[in-house]
């Protein structure tokens, strides 16, 4: 084999049309672990991979399967048809991305690898006849793929040549270790297989031991996130949780972030209180929750990465929380019950171009806080992660930066210094509409959005089909309105703007639908404007171009 420090896709060997898919995509270089997994899959090996979020791992498995089943079906013995390629994740968002990626790669031969998403429950009757068909790789969740297993749907244990399971580590605290070992049941004995992981636990080490037979380890020596030069980490202190509240407002309203933001809580009420909140000064926002419908949570994730929304609000509760072992899928945290338990946010998802994450609380633990900053700096695109801290939170934060270990010693997550008297003259407006958003306006906002949502997801679902372009017209950030908003908390007037900023900042105006050119011009935006101060001198945030 070739020295792989130095291959690139065009010295892999792959098929021409994996390639022309891959410049297609832009991907000009293979990422670090796209380099040492490729080669060694293509040789037939085992692997168990760690490699950070966003690295790239989705095409570290998918180019070698399809390219494997390129080869067998140009050079091999004339078979029938069967399902060669099986892709196990966690939940029922990241098997659509998966299918999507694999669909990307396979454009330029999609005649000879059709790839199925079975992860869906409600659409049992039309998975039942794509399996008829006997598509090339199946894509689904443990319980999915088992429950058509049983049904004789879908039939591996003669035909299957690829397992992988992706998001390695989650699989089994998702509560699917008992569908797991039923589902090993029902495949041959002999097939290659791939275990790709953010991290190495013993759930990973169990999952090794059951389908990995002598596996290359590959556990990159890189950070968990990004380097300085593309991820800026930022911590703010804010004296009580009032002020957190007056600080978001004055950073979303001022516009002193820019760019798609990434909003994280630590529960499902707490992502309505905070949207009820932006709303009343007419910031819209949506939250992306497993109390949704699957059509929604991916419509909204795709109309986020076509830059419909400038925020969505995310809970990672249901992914990073408590783990489920022991206890039956979907019992969340008090509150959460009804999320769907195959639903994840935090980990996993790719939202595209994420200039900023904010965590409005602080993450439930330091991995917690790998998996939200993840989601910024991606590839080589820059990106901010704002954390607010509580003063009675500052342990828990060590233990975070404890984990990140800046270089020399440095600190990790830098301070954000700024005044917080120049925005005092906003705190009324703050309790105005923090007083507004009750317990009962949440309930209701609930209540109406799932109810908005099933209506749209089921009775115009055959409408959608035959008129595409009207779904685009389906916006998820519209307000919900079951608190009392006062329409003057939408403008801010300049005599408040504090005099530092003035000038600098330009109120948040109502978004527009963005022209293809505007999105595209958006991926390069610096996620986080300076904030300069009178007699100050700061060292301003880069500018990209």
């Amino acid at each position: 084999m070739a020295d792989t420090e130095a291959l690139g896709f065009e010295h892999m060997g792959l098929d021409p049309r994996l390639l022309q898919a891959v410049t297609d995509l832009g991907w000009s270089r293979p990422t670090l672990i796209q380099e040492k997994a490729i080669p060694l899959a293509l040789e037939g090996k085992d692997l168990l991979a760690r490699a950070r979020t966003g690295s790239g791992k989705t095409a570290a498995y998918a180019i070698p399967m399809l390219q494997l089943l390129l080869h067998r079906k140009a050079t091999g013995p004339a078979v029938e048809q069967a399902v060669r390629g099986l892709v196990l994740v966690p939940t029922k968002e990241l098997a659509r991305q998966a299918q999507c990626m694999i669909q990307q790669l396979a454009a330029y031969c999609a005649r000879d690898i059709r790839v199925a998403n079975v992860s869906a429950a409600e659409d049992s009757a039309s998975q039942r006849a794509v399996l008829m068909e006997k598509p090339d790789v199946v894509v689904g969740t443990p319980s999915r793929i088992l429950n058509h297993l049983q049904q004789d749907n879908l039939k591996l244990r003669d035909s299957l040549e690829l397992l992988v399971m992706d998001e390695a580590d989650l699989l089994f605290s998702f509560g699917f270790e008992e569908e797991l070992k039923s589902l090993l049941c029902h495949l041959p004995r002999i097939y290659q297989a791939f275990l790709m992981s953010a991290t190495f636990n013993e759930d990973v080490q169990t999952l090794k031991e059951l389908v990995l037979h002598n596996p290359v380890t590959l556990k990159l020596q890189e950070s968990q996130l990004p380097g300085p030069e593309q991820l800026q980490q930022f911590q703010v202190v804010c004296d009580t949780e009032e002020d957190k509240f007056l600080l978001l407002y004055a950073l979303l309203k001022l516009s002193l972030i820019r760019g798609k933001t990434l909003l994280f809580v630590n529960t499902l009420e707490r992502s309505y209180r905070l949207r009820l909140f932006l709303e009343q000064f007419s910031i819209p926002t949506c939250v992306l929750n497993g109390e949704l419908p699957l059509r929604s949570r991916c419509h909204i994730i795709s109309q986020f990465n076509q830059g419909f929304y400038d925020c969505v609000i995310a809970t990672d509760t249901e992914v990073l929380g408590a783990p489920v072992k022991g206890r039956h899928r979907g019992k969340g945290p008090k509150g959460d019950r009804a999320c769907d338990p195959e639903a994840g946010v935090a980990r996993g998802i790719d939202f595209h171009h994420v200039c900023a994450v904010l965590n409005f609380d602080l993450p439930p633990n330091p991995e917690a806080y790998i998996h939200r900053a993840g989601r910024t700096a991606r590839a080589n695109n820059p990106g901010v992660v704002l954390t607010f801290v509580l003063p009675t939170e500052q342990s828990h934060l060590g233990k975070i930066e404890e984990l990140l270990g800046g270089e020399h010693g440095a600190p990790a997550l830098l301070p954000y210094q700024f005044h917080m008297e120049e925005i005092e003259g906003f705190r009324y407006r703050c309790r105005d509409a923090m007083r507004s958003v009750t317990k009962q306006a949440i309930r209701e906002a609930r209540l109406k959005e799932i109810k908005e949502e099933l209506l749209h997801s089921e009775r115009l679902k055959t409408y959608f089909e035959d008129n595409p372009r009207d779904l685009q017209l389906l916006r998820h950030d519209l307000p919900l309105h079951p608190a009392v908003v006062k329409p003057h908390l939408g403008h801010v007037p300049d005599y408040l703007v504090p005099p530092a900023l003035r000038g600098l900042v330009h109120p948040h105006k109502k978004r527009k639908k963005p022209s293809s050119r505007k999105v595209k011009k958006a991926k390069t935006q610096n996620p986080l404007r300076s904030f300069k101060h009178r007699g100050e001198k700061r060292r301003p945030t880069r500018v990209l171009s």
